[in-house]
This record gives structure tokens, sequence and C-alpha cells, in this order.
């Protein structure tokens, strides 16, 4: 099985998609997250970021959410499948 490497969603270009693989949170935290559509297998994307880069805004489940840059440090990302 060829698998992608994950890698924080903190480390996300600007403009590149994931998918979301894991939330490495509390419960209640990761909960409230998943409950705004970080739901592991779901389409992530880098909107935005406020003056200082945090935080930085996503596009996820058709909303903008904003994470703070220590709580997108817990939450993995993988890139697409490449196109063939």
């Amino acid at each position: 099985m060829n698998s992608h490497p994950t890698f924080a969603l903190a480390d996300l270009p600007d403009g590149e998609a994931a998918l979301v693989h894991d939330l490495s949170l509390d419960t209640h935290v990761a909960e409230h997250l998943m409950n705004l559509g970080f739901i592991p297998g779901v389409e992530i994307m880098p909107a935005r970021s406020a003056p200082g880069g945090d935080p930085r805004v996503y596009r996820v489940d058709g909303c903008e959410v904003a994470v703070r840059r220590e709580v997108s440090r817990k939450i993995s990302v993988r890139r697409h499948k490449a196109a063939k």
C-alpha cells in the first residue's frame, strides 16, 4: 500500500490543499473541531492569515475556520494522491 506521509497542518503551504489525517488534541478540542468539519479524509486548504500569521484561516467542509498555530501543529494532514 502506497501511503503519503503526514505533516502538521501548520506546515501546509498557502494555496495547497490536503486531507485531514488525525487530530492529536484533547478530546473536547478535537470534538469541537470535528463539529466544524475537521474530519479525517476531508479536504482542507489555507485561506488567509491574521497579521503576524496567527491565527490562520482554513477552508474546510464549505466553511472558513480560524485556528491558532499551536492547535494546527497538532492536526496532521496528508497530500492528495498524485493524479495520473
